[in-house]
């Protein structure tokens, strides 16, 4: 299950509303071309994307075990959480309309804060995709969403997102154990970064 960051910044009730708003109304357009919120027609590409353990076996909250069932449930429950301010399901296409990644933000309102998951096809890992990912994600998360704090966790022996993730600019913090949906514990790398810290950082551009 997703974990909110580890800094708990005080959040007025204006701003947590504000937050949840922006969610609900999340232009998804704006994390760059070929984004768009994934529906329920989606639920076959996704299953054929995630059973691949190459995409699926780093992240710890996907459904387990993976199958065209839970895929299906996973959506709803994105959409459902979506409608309560508090979760973006975003996936991106590529020019025949097939699935080349997927992006799930989870936010806490209430919190300011926000994390995400998500993964690349595994014929488009290790291509620069990661890095240019995670600068529009920020961006987006900071900007359009308005959060103030960002989370993000890796496998221990996930040294290429570790990279990606410590390029941006990331704090690590403490070590993790991140608990997936069927209860069984990962043991996870953990870091933070704040708006402010993002607004410092000089983009990335490769």
């Amino acid at each position: 299950m997703s974990a909110p960051p580890e800094t708990r910044l005080v959040v007025a009730p204006e701003e947590g509303a504000k937050i949840r708003d922006a969610v609900r109304r999340a232009d998804l357009s704006l994390l760059g071309p070929g984004y768009r919120l994934a529906n329920y027609n989606d639920a076959e590409a996704l299953f054929e994307l995630l059973r691949d353990p190459k995409v699926s076996d780093p992240i710890y909250d996907l459904p387990c075990p993976i199958s065209r069932e839970s895929i299906a449930k996973w959506l709803q429950d994105a959409r459902d959480r979506q409608s309560a301010g508090e979760a973006v399901l975003a996936v991106q296409v590529d020019g025949e309309g097939a699935i080349v990644s997927y992006s799930y933000f989870t936010i806490w309102p209430d919190r300011s804060a926000a994390e995400i998951g998500g993964a690349f096809r595994a014929d488009r890992q290790s291509k620069g995709a990661g890095k240019a990912g995670i600068v529009r994600s920020l961006d987006w998360m900071f900007d359009h969403l308005g959060v103030r704090i960002f989370g993000v966790t890796a496998a221990v022996e996930n040294v290429r997102s570790a990279k990606v993730i410590e390029s941006a600019g990331f704090r690590e913090m403490n070590g993790r154990d991140s608990v997936r949906p069927d209860g069984t514990i990962r043991q996870s790398r953990y870091w933070e970064l704040s708006r402010e810290e993002w607004s410092r950082h000089p983009r990335c551009s490769s």
